[in-house]
């Protein structure tokens, strides 16, 4: 029984073996090489939307960059792409928007061939749709689709969440008459894309190496990190890998279970504390274990690699991970109510599992309403005591 769990959580550890992320997807990442990324930004009109002046000589001064459709018309605002690879992307879009497969807001990741060294790149596109007019409230819309291109389409996959937040935060300065602010707000903040969006954990992973199971294991426990001494981007870098490490929302609990586990979090640890003061940052409080202390080595290789969807992936598979232990736990403790060998095998597990007092910890809030529950979680509790008095 062990051996499989054994086998199984190294599989998830080698995530370079896996056809996830196979040789040529991972070609473009050797070490210390920088992939290529693109932006592209259009207008989008609907050819029923309000047609204003100022649309129509966007559009008279762009006909050699707008496709035009039967019910719309899609002019190039600016793009970081190869002149020769642009007008393929527009022709993608065009065909994407005919069907009906873009809808306002909603980010679509596919992958795309177009005329660039990678040939087929991973393409995330979103229609920003803008209000539409009180006067003609049933003409068709209008707005920009914005394009991100880089990488393959499964590691765009990994970051999508991401991505469409990274959009709407452009949603404000699309306001502005003609993109008058196009060369001081717009096109820096479309041409940062790839290192807000997706190179964060790999920022993070760089600036705290070995150390990075502490991080691990504050956001399985719901432990409180405090960034000191730093700039606000890590402080940002930081909170946004303890919100991707984290299981909020993914295991079974529901909103009142997390809130009680990390009550008792704040009862038994301190603040985890990162000073960046000095090089490499210092830590205090530090808890870690076995199982987060398992997944240091897969992280380094990956940033050695600078390889973020690779980062990215290892990160999802060590939350899979943890949560498969989660239900494990949690079907030994309803078989321990009734069987004394049960409660023995609770004991192999946690002691082989190397992740037991998070665990536990996460059992207790959800077992808080049952009392042979809780009961058996003692017991376990004070076994892993008895184990780590032992080993010291």
């Amino acid at each position: 029984m062990f051996t499989s769990q054994t086998s199984s959580f190294q599989d998830s550890i080698d995530v370079e073996e896996r056809d996830d992320f196979d040789s040529e997807e991972i070609a473009g990442y050797n070490q210390k090489i920088q992939l290529n990324c693109y932006y592209t930004i259009y207008l989008y009109q609907g050819t029923r939307s309000e047609t204003t002046g100022e649309n129509v000589a966007w559009n008279q001064r762009r006909t050699d960059s707008t496709t035009s459709q039967d019910d719309f018309s899609l002019s190039l605002v600016d793009s970081s792409l190869p002149s020769e690879a642009e007008p393929e992307l527009r022709c993608y879009i065009s065909r994407r928007l005919s069907k009906g497969a873009l809808l306002g807001g909603m980010g679509n990741i596919a992958t795309v061939e177009l005329s660039v060294p990678e040939q087929a790149v991973g393409c995330y596109c979103c229609l920003l749709e803008q209000e539409r007019s009180p006067e003609q409230p049933d003409a068709d819309g209008s707005g920009y689709v914005i394009c991100f291109m880089g990488g393959s389409e499964k590691g765009l996959n990994l970051f999508r969440l991401e991505l469409d937040k990274y959009v709407q935060g452009l949603q404000s300065s699309l306001q502005i008459p003609e993109l008058q602010n196009l060369d001081t707000e717009v096109r820096p903040y479309l041409s940062r894309w790839y290192e807000e969006s997706v190179m964060h954990i790999h920022r993070v992973v760089q600036l705290v190496q070995g150390s990075i199971s502490f991080l691990l294991h504050a956001a399985l426990s719901h432990t409180h990190v405090e960034v000191i001494n730093s700039d606000e981007r890590t402080k940002t870098d930081v909170a946004r890998f303890i919100k991707a490490a984290s299981l909020q929302g993914l295991s079974q609990q529901d909103t009142t279970t997390a809130s009680l586990c990390k009550a008792i979090s704040e009862d038994t640890h301190s603040d985890l504390t990162l000073d960046c003061s000095t090089s490499p940052p210092t830590l205090s409080n530090t808890v870690s274990n076995r199982f987060c202390d398992d997944w240091i080595q897969a992280f380094l290789n990956a940033a050695e690699r600078c390889n973020p969807f690779l980062l990215r992936q290892i990160l999802e598979n060590f939350k899979l991970k943890a949560i498969q232990d989660m239900n494990s736990l949690k079907r030994f403790v309803r078989q321990a109510e009734m069987s004394h060998y049960a409660l023995f095998r609770c004991c192999q597990f946690l002691q082989s599992c190397g992740n037991g007092d998070v665990l536990l910890q996460n059992a207790r809030a959800e077992h808080s309403d049952l009392p042979e529950a809780c009961s058996i979680i003692t017991v376990l509790e004070e076994f892993l005591r008895e184990q780590s008095q032992a080993q010291v």
